[in-house]
């Protein structure tokens, strides 16, 4: 049962959700500038033809747009770099990230980066104190991280493969243009990664140590949303509903991480795909269910109201039922199947430590280096 307490809620981002709302985007972006940069991947986003319309759309509207099309998975912070000395050289004044949570992060650096001197890692490891960011407009066009609901960008140091989030409110979004219909170009294999990711968002914030009532209500709905609509989109239904659901609880998770955090699943994944360029969804798939078979014990309650809402019965069948989940959406999997390797696991077990220490901390059961060590012997052949 909820129990209500002091907390804080501050996220100061306009929504715009629904089909066909991408239409907005031209007099959106020209509330803030007349210089666009739109930072977008190599590929999908122009087989699909969304980067031709945002062009026109913006264009429509009186701007000079830019294109910044380099934006990778687990986006590199060199990437971020060079995006911020083209949008300073270019004196762009709105940035649109128009993709995937990959890019979305990529854009919100680079915004950031525009605005602040000096290697952004500086800023995600608390070395600088930002001053600002270019305003944002986010269009996303995958239902996964809900990076369009929250403060944090995820980068990956090219040298140090740490894996870790730039966490500002300057990169709040000054609008979020959500439109189902964008993630109906989504290959199957996106579609059950990024889902899964937007579950454990609301799982891990519902989880999380400093879980509020607003954000309980949040994850409760998010895992709802994706308990009922993400297994049937997957096998080839295709209604608005249903759409709209997965939609929104992407955005749900997003909105209740920026207040909660994640937690281990999350913490452990990041070091995995920063050494070895996973694919985000794929690596909490791998993880969570070892993770979460040794946490059971500390948070009982929570893990049976997540069982039963995703058609189990109580925390005692919580990790089996979250793995059928994983079955019928295929991405049952471990991390051996992943790229990682038996050697890796030194190195991963410290780097959870260095890069995600607040997460492993706001977990239900706090795990040792030991523990952490097992978990990730384990998850290789799980």
């Amino acid at each position: 049962m909820m129990q209500t307490h002091s907390f804080q809620y501050y996220l100061p981002v306009n929504l715009i959700f629904g089909p066909g709302k991408t239409e907005v985007l031209g007099e959106e972006a020209a509330r803030y500038g007349k210089k666009v940069m739109i930072v977008t991947g190599r590929h999908s986003t122009k087989r699909s033809g969304l980067l031709g319309r945002a062009k026109s759309l913006l264009e429509k509207a009186g701007a000079e747009v830019t294109v910044f099309d380099e934006a990778e998975p687990n986006p590199l912070a060199s990437t971020v770099m060079r995006g911020a000395g083209i949008a300073k050289e270019a004196g762009i004044q709105v940035i649109v990230g128009l993709g995937g949570g990959s890019i979305m992060d990529c854009s919100k650096a680079i915004a950031f980066a525009a605005c602040n001197e000096g290697p952004i890692f500086d800023y995600i490891y608390g070395k600088k104190t930002g001053t600002g960011a270019l305003p944002l407009i986010l269009v996303p066009t995958t239902c996964g991280t809900g990076s369009e609901g929250n403060c944090f960008a995820v980068l990956t140091d090219d040298e140090t493969k740490d894996k870790k989030s730039l966490r500002d409110n300057s990169v709040i979004a000054k609008a979020s243009i959500i439109d189902p219909e964008l993630m109906k170009t989504m290959p199957k294999k996106v579609l059950a990664s990024v889902g899964f990711d937007a579950l454990c968002h609301c799982m891990e914030a519902y989880l999380s140590r400093t879980c509020s009532p607003v954000t309980e209500i949040f994850a409760l709905e998010g895992i709802r949303l994706i308990g009922e609509n993400l297994i049937p989109v997957y096998n080839g239904l295709d209604e608005a509903d249903a759409w709209c659901g997965i939609t929104f609880a992407s955005t749900l998770g997003g909105m209740s991480i920026n207040q909660a955090g994640v937690t281990a699943p999350h913490g452990l994944e990041h070091p995995a795909s920063g050494l070895r360029n996973i694919t985000h969804g794929r690596g909490l798939a791998a993880l969570a269910p070892v993770i979460y078979r040794r946490s059971i014990s500390s948070a009982p309650e929570k893990f049976a109201r997540i069982s039963q809402i995703l058609g189990g019965t109580d925390e005692t069948d919580f990790v089996n039922t979250l793995t059928r989940f994983l079955e019928k959406i295929d991405l049952r999997t471990n991390l051996s199947a992943e790229g990682v390797k038996a050697e890796d696991v030194d190195w991963m077990t410290g780097n959870a430590f260095k890069v995600s220490l607040a997460s492993i901390q706001n977990h239900p059961k706090v795990f040792t280096e030991d523990e952490v060590r097992e978990i990730y012997t384990e998850a290789l052949d799980y």
